[in-house]
């Protein structure tokens, strides 16, 4: 590689900052909309559940780039109401990578043995005492592992947000090729190199968080 390639370095640099944070966010929101589906599959209520229940399947089988197009073009014509490019991305990363986060959350409550929660009952638990003391903190572990696959998914999944106009790493990298086509290969190996080095990043944090889960836990 050229060594004037690392001049490339400071616009990558600058997308890669926003593509972390829409990363962040976004990871934050779909895990609060994973528990939620999750919790709602769940639910005794047949009206919550077909609720949860369409909203997974439409979001799990349905492509991202035109969940990204319709929030963002067809969305402001049908209601008059636009948002920002950044917030219509964290939305839709969210919404989209919630959804396959909701059948984790539900798949692990649904593998702790029933023999702990009928126990919890005998002790007279209340059912949020239950959720909090003995199925979350053991789901939890289990959840993590996948939990970091799927957060590891969204971090590739914000290179669609470029079409959207959004200036983050692969929107830089395409600017760069526009202006410098001789680079290319340059480019791509950076835009490679650093998404690679993002996701080893929150791959060292999800294992520190899954050693600190499973503490005391055999």
């Amino acid at each position: 590689m050229d060594m004037l390639a690392i001049d490339l370095l400071p616009p990558l640099l600058k997308g890669l900052q926003l593509t972390v944070l829409l990363t962040i966010f976004s990871t934050i929101l779909a895990l609060c909309i994973a528990f939620l589906a999750g919790f709602a599959r769940l639910s005794k209520f047949r009206l919550v559940r077909g609720f949860a229940t369409v909203y997974v399947e439409v979001f799990r089988g349905t492509s991202l780039l035109v969940q990204l197009f319709w929030m963002y073009f067809a969305l402001p014509m049908l209601v008059d109401i636009r948002f920002s490019a950044m917030t219509v991305a964290i939305i839709a990363l969210g919404l989209n990578y919630g959804a396959y986060g909701s059948e984790i959350v539900r798949s692990t409550i649904l593998a702790i043995p029933k023999g702990q929660v009928e126990a919890s009952i005998a002790l007279n638990l209340t059912p949020f005492q239950r959720l909090r003391r003995v199925i979350l903190p053991q789901a939890w572990s289990i959840m993590l592992p996948s939990f970091g696959n799927l957060q590891i998914e969204l971090l590739k999944g914000t290179s669609l947000v470029y079409l959207i106009t959004l200036a983050e790493l692969t929107y830089q990298g395409m600017m760069l090729r526009t202006y410098n086509i001789a680079q290319t290969a340059a480019i791509f190996i950076w835009i490679l190199v650093l998404y690679y080095a993002t996701a080893s990043i929150l791959t060292f944090i999800i294992r520190l968080a899954e050693r600190r889960a499973n503490v005391g836990r055999g």
